[in-house]
């Protein structure tokens, strides 16, 4: 029996439940601070209790994953659990499509129909939303999140615990800094420096 607990019940949350499913783990469990009662569920997997339940039971688990959107929030619980020497899990859809030339960080959900290729370095933590697609020798760095159907193109890099919208799409070479946000169905042709927001086609950045 191979135990998953996700740290986080809400939608990003279940999307990690039913890909952890698929790919062959047979219980997981939910651990959410904000829904604190015991017993609750959220479709068809149990909500068990709040965080420090979890750190309490780190030995009844094969694997835990942080299933919380916000980057920030997703690093400062990843390091808590580290800390805790919870054996973090990578989620991994069957129908995603990486590389076996690839690197692949702890904690990373990676869901259906994601392509990563030859030579992309993918940081701990990482979200690889639905259809995105990382090209060949792209570095994307902890806690980033990659959105639905965005495309990177070939030598992108992505900083840390940035946020690249749904659509989006980045040319080969260019380079997002930390904590910088690219806009859904923007088109990124220039550098975009650490702690912007850049949106348009071409994409405009501004201070975030």
């Amino acid at each position: 029996m191979k135990r998953l607990a996700i740290v986080g019940a809400g939608g990003h949350g279940r999307v990690i439940a039913d890909a952890a499913q698929s790919s062959g783990w047979t219980t997981i469990d939910f651990y959410d601070d904000a829904w604190p009662d015991t017993g609750a569920s959220t479709g068809p997997w149990p909500l068990i209790g709040d965080t420090l339940l979890l750190l309490a039971r780190l030995h009844d688990y094969q694997g835990v994953i942080v299933g919380i959107g916000n980057n920030h929030t997703r690093a400062a619980l990843q390091q808590r659990l580290l800390d805790a020497g919870a054996p973090l899990a990578s989620v991994i859809h069957p129908a995603a499509v990486i590389s076996r030339h690839t690197q692949l960080g702890a904690g990373c959900a990676v869901f259906a129909r994601a392509v990563v290729n030859v030579g992309a370095r993918i940081g701990a933590g990482v979200i690889l939303n639905t259809g995105c697609i990382i090209e060949h020798d792209c570095v994307v760095e902890d806690f980033a999140h990659i959105g639905p159907n965005a495309g990177l193109g070939g030598g992108v890099y992505i900083g840390r615990q940035s946020w690249v919208g749904i659509g989006a799409n980045i040319n080969h070479l260019i380079h997002i800094g930390r904590d910088s946000t690219i806009g859904s169905g923007t088109t990124v042709i220039r550098d975009v420096p650490d702690a912007m927001v850049a949106v348009g086609t071409p994409a405009r950045a501004r201070p975030a």
